[in-house]
Formats: structure tokens, C-alpha cells, sequence
């Protein structure tokens, strides 16, 4: 929708978009916003560069292009974070994550629980990892087994039943994996495996185990190379980490082994570098890739005793 402000002390047109803000003759991608903060029927927008942007003279329009431009900023997070499946619930509350508290939207899906803040620290929490979730007044705390700690409440009458959903939904989807996980097929020297989301599982990952190195190969139809990643954790902390990883990642591989110069031309991938723990990590520990030919299994033999 289109809207008449003052940008700067000027007057400007203004059209909140599916992927950015348009500010007259500037289109400024959500990919470059840090927060987006009301303050006095204004809204300040902060970008990733540092810059201040103060949109004012709204009037009567404030409300709807402040609600518009929330929802199109947390609906472009989702995408970041690869949200694919129907949203179960979705709920106003308080949230907290690492170094950072707030309101924002607190939305339950079939297999995750994300929090959108009207900054960048969207995440998604997945369901199928969760080592306890516990209701504790009016805030229900997940931990995963990776031992990341979140928190959201405070949703009114919409606590507990969200709560209650979110733990029948760990449940279901923590047997499925289990079930799908159990009939994926695996053979040397790959002795580890796992499903990139639950609602696949015929798209599935193999990895093997050197000294400080392993290989991961990617069943999804599209498989033309093995991916190396170089670790200094305990291996039982590197494959906790790595299960939580492919899990987030999904099926988007080129996230992995792109250069910073090729994420940086990629808005949608600058947000998922930008929210997501998992994505980071990865990209931290890929250590190339070893694309299907003749000599393949010699080359992943070499590395994995390298």
C-alpha cells in the first residue's frame, strides 16, 4: 500500500513492499535494517550501516503503515530463515534471546517456534531439537541440546495454549524424525545421518568422521558434490551442532560455500547470514567441496585421513 510522509523534513511518497521500504526514489531492502522502532507516531528505522531514517507526518495513516510494515519486515525474516511450513499460531508477547529482550510476534509452526522482533534478530526455534520446554508463569523457556536458551510469554490468554500446542507439537514431530531418520540408508564411510526438515523425509544427509574433518553428503535429487567442513570441537559437540545446522539450512547448499562477495549480492541470504546461528557456523567450518567424478571416493578416503 501507498502512503504520504516526511523523510528527512521532506515530504515523500512511501510504499511498504514484500522485500523493502520505498522512500520516494529510494528503495531500502530489509536486508539493511537493524530495527524498526515507533517513537511519538514516527517511526525511526536503523540500518546495518548505522544510519537513522525518521519517518514522520503520517497522521491518520501511522497505524496502518506501522502494522503493515511490521508484518511485510517479519514475513521477509521468515523467508531468511527458510519457514516453509503453515503457521499454526501467531501471537503478540514478550520474547528473549541472546543479548537481546523485547515485544514482537511469537508464531508456532508444525515443527519450529519463531520469534519476529521488529529487529534483526528473528530465529527459529526447531521443535524436533528441543531438550526441555517448561511453562513457568506466564513464559515458556525452550532449550535445545545444543544448550541455546529462548524465552517468550506474556501473550494474555494465548500463553498457555501456545505453550501446550508448541510441547504437543515436539512430541509429533520428534517421532517423526525419529522414524524417518531410522529408515534413511547409510553405508561407509559415512556412519552418521539425518533429515534436513521433518516434513521431507526423502531429502536426507550422510556424514563421515575424520580427525577433525568431516564430509556430508546431500541425498536430495540434486546431488553433484560432498560437502568438507574443518572442526576444533569435541566431535559430540561438532555433530550436535552440525544436526541443528542441516536442519536449519535445509536444502539451500549454495548458502554454505558462497563467498561473502556472492551472499553480499543476495539480500535474502545477508538476512539468513544476519539471524541465523546455524547458517554462521557452517560457513565458519566449510572447508570446500568435492564434486561427483571417477575419483571421487579416493579423494574423500585422502581427506577423511588427512
Amino acid at each position: 500500500m501507498e502512503y504520504t510522509g516526511h523523510v528527512a523534513g521532506q515530504e515523500a511518497s512511501l510504499a511498504v513492499e514484500a522485500e523493502g521500504l520505498r522512500l520516494g526514489s529510494r528503495f531500502l531492502d530489509y536486508a539493511d535494517v537493524a530495527a524498526l522502532r515507533p517513537v511519538n507516531h514516527r517511526v525511526r528505522i536503523e540500518t546495518l550501516s548505522g544510519e537513522e531514517i525518521e519517518i514522520s507526518m503520517l497522521g491518520f495513516s501511522f497505524d496502518g503503515f506501522w502494522e503493515e510494515l511490521l508484518a511485510c519486515y517479519g514475513e521477509r525474516s521468515l523467508a531468511s530463515l527458510f519457514v516453509e511450513e503453515a503457521q499454526t499460531m501467531l501471537c503478540d508477547g514478550e520474547y528473549a534471546v541472546a543479548g537481546e529482550s523485547g515485544r514482537g510476534k511469537i508464531a508456532l509452526y508444525p515443527d519450529a517456534v519463531c520469534i519476529l522482533p521488529p529487529t534483526r534478530r528473528a530465529v527459529r526455534i526447531p521443535l524436533c531439537f528441543t531438550q526441555e520446554l517448561r511453562l513457568e508463569g506466564y513464559e515458556l523457556q525452550l532449550t535445545l541440546r545444543s544448550g541455546a536458551r529462548y524465552a517468550v510469554g506474556k501473550m494474555g490468554y494465548d500463553t498457555k495454549p501456545f505453550a501446550e500446542r508448541a510441547a504437543s507439537a515436539a512430541e509429533t514431530v520428534k517421532k517423526q524424525r525419529a522414524e524417518a531418520v531410522a529408515k534413511a540408508p547409510a553405508a561407509e564411510p559415512f556412519t552418521e545421518k539425518g533429515l534436513f526438515r521433518t516434513g521431507r523425509p526423502e531429502q536426507y544427509w550422510n556424514a563421515a568422521f575424520g580427525r577433525g574433518v568431516c564430509a556430508v553428503e546431500f541425498f536430495t535429487g540434486e546431488d553433484a558434490a560432498t560437502y568438507l567442513y574443518r572442526f576444533s570441537e569435541p566431535r559430540e559437540v561438532f555433530q550436535t551442532l552440525l544436526e541443528e545446522a542441516m536442519e536449519a539450512v535445509g536444502t539451500h547448499r549454495e548458502i554454505i560455500y558462497w563467498s561473502d562477495e556472492q551472499i553480499a549480492g543476495a539480500p535474502l541470504y545477508r538476512m539468513a547470514v544476519a539471524r541465523s546461528d546455524a547458517v554462521r557456523f557452517l560457513r565458519a567450518r566449510a572447508d570446500g567441496r568435492l564434486i561427483h567424478s571417477a575419483n571421487h571416493a579416493e579423494r574423500l578416503r585422502a581427506y577423511l585421513e588427512s
